[in-house]
């Protein structure tokens, strides 16, 4: 799975084989472990994040959000 932005200590993933039915997403990385996802539409979280993270990880990927979706359309065919 490609990390397609890096804003540290965050890294942007996105998986290349994805279900269908869900949503656009991009999932974060923290160390080395599968934190949240945050869906790409809506720019909102698909699962909790880490505690006291939230609004650190939101702006990290704000600042990335035009690569990371231009990233996930390019690997999806979109």
């Amino acid at each position: 799975m490609p990390t397609v932005a890096r804003d540290d200590p965050y890294d942007f993933k996105v998986y290349p084989r994805e279900n269908d039915f869900e949503a656009p997403h991009v999932h974060v990385w923290f160390g080395n472990e599968d934190v949240c996802r945050i869906e790409l539409n809506s720019g909102t979280y698909m699962d909790d994040p880490p505690p006291r993270r939230r609004n650190d990880i939101l702006d990290a990927y704000r600042r990335h959000a035009i690569t990371i979706r231009s990233e996930w359309d390019r690997l999806h065919g979109r």
